[in-house]
């Protein structure tokens, strides 16, 4: 039997809906970020660089995009005889088949592969966070506490608690309290779904929990081994770490990455993040071209200007197009003379010339203001938008358009146009 010391189960089966028209076709682990990278990549990359090379992903909505993304695991060095990458997406079973109800039940289902690699400890992370952790320190202090769980925790802002399940701890770190989204919050220790768990006290946990409805881990797993005297134990985390859930926050962490002196940085020799990559040409910037303070990632032509923004891999800019403050996902084509202003522009998008987007006063989304917000203007891919026309903030838009979408040419803030079959 093969003996693995820890093993990770990677969660990237969300469907990351308050992304909007970003994960329509696309699991939210799979979107683009940082021009060259996808979510998931970070941690993957994380794993291989903590050591830890055997990772179940489970996959479940709109998986085809992350499936051909992670492949067999070779950009992360996960492409073992023994071990390496698996992808798992639900199967149907003899008695039944069931889709993941729960972040607890897909860890359930997919026991016999768990049970494979006979682990001591079982790692636990979610596809959706962009950080870099060592995951073998978080197991140094897991064993040295002799934790039957360890909770990775970071400090947020008092007022931000209650989005979170908060733990709270005495003086040596273990846990003496755990609050799934607290309205009176006790501490600011925010729990980052991230586990690791002694194998044999997970397995009982998911058997004894098998028939709970949605089982998960914030809600039940961890409140089951904590009410069964468990050692729960919090590791605190302080350096960057950002779930890049909402349009705001994921345009926010891509900003972030052309500061001055970033906050996270992507380009240390010692900790890597890896990703799949397309065998592209240098990108050509010509010489009238502008650029500042920009990530221009391989493959593109740029013949206008960008500020303050972050271009994914063959992106063409014409001749007189300013682009600022936004994000231009791969293979985006921005015509003659186009206008772009704080925007998040996915991946084939064609914008015809003359064309202006993120323009005018803010007004909130008539499609869904919790989503679209943020002052931003949201393309989705393969979308084509015609010549001479004017988008304003707080809109969406996705599918082939047509002058005749736009009333007077003009589609006005907080508006959107999503083509039939589109989401």
């Amino acid at each position: 039997m093969i003996k693995k010391e820890m093993i990770a189960m990677l969660l990237a089966g969300g469907q990351g809906s308050r992304l909007g028209i970003l994960t329509s076709k696309m699991a939210k682990p799979a979107v683009a970020f940082g021009g060259k990278y996808r979510i998931i990549d970070f941690p993957l990359s994380n794993c291989i660089n903590s050591g830890v090379d055997t990772v179940g992903v489970l996959t479940q909505y709109q998986p085809l995009r992350l499936n051909s993304h992670i492949g067999i695991g070779i950009p992360w060095d996960l492409d073992r005889n023994i071990g390496g990458v698996s992808v798992l997406p639900p199967y149907e079973k003899s008695g039944n088949s069931e889709w993941y109800t729960g972040t607890a039940n897909a860890i359930y289902q997919n026991m016999a592969y768990m049970e494979q690699y006979n682990p001591d400890y079982v790692l636990i992370l979610s596809g959706d966070h962009i950080y870099k952790m060592d995951y073998e320190i978080m197991l140094d202090y897991h064993k040295s506490n002799k934790a039957d769980v360890t909770i990775a925790a970071m400090p947020v802002p008092m007022e931000e608690a209650k989005r979170f399940g908060i733990v709270v701890t005495d003086e040596d770190n273990r846990i003496t309290d755990f609050q799934e989204k607290p309205d009176e919050p006790k501490s600011n220790l925010a729990s980052m779904g991230i586990y690791i768990f002694n194998w044999e006290v997970l397995k009982n946990a998911l058997i004894t929990l098998k028939n709970q409805s949605n089982c998960d881990f914030g809600k039940h797993i961890i409140p089951y081994c904590f009410e069964n005297g468990k050692r729960i134990f919090a590791y605190e985390y302080n350096s960057y770490w950002k779930d890049v859930g909402t349009l705001g926050s994921y345009w926010e962490a891509n900003m972030e990455l052309i500061d001055i002196i970033p906050v996270f940085n992507l380009y240390e020799e010692f900790w890597r993040i890896y990703t799949k990559s397309d065998i592209l040409p240098p990108q050509y910037i010509a010489d009238n071209a502008k650029i500042e303070r920009s990530l221009i990632s391989e493959g593109c032509d740029i013949q206008g200007e960008v500020y303050n923004s972050v271009i994914g891999a063959g992106v063409t800019v014409e001749e007189g197009a300013v682009v600022r403050d936004s994000i231009i996902m791969k293979d985006t084509k921005i015509g003659k003379n186009v206008k772009i202003y704080k925007s998040i522009i996915a991946e084939e998008v064609v914008i015809d010339d003359n064309t202006e987007i993120g323009i005018g006063e803010e007004a909130p989304s008539k499609l869904d203001k919790k989503i679209y917000a943020f002052g931003l203007a949201t393309i989705g891919e393969k979308t084509y938008i015609p010549k001479n026309v004017k988008i304003g903030k707080n809109t969406a838009v996705m599918g082939q358009t047509e002058a005749s979408d736009y009333h007077n040419g003009i589609l006005e803030s907080g508006e959107y146009i999503i083509k039939a079959g589109e989401m």
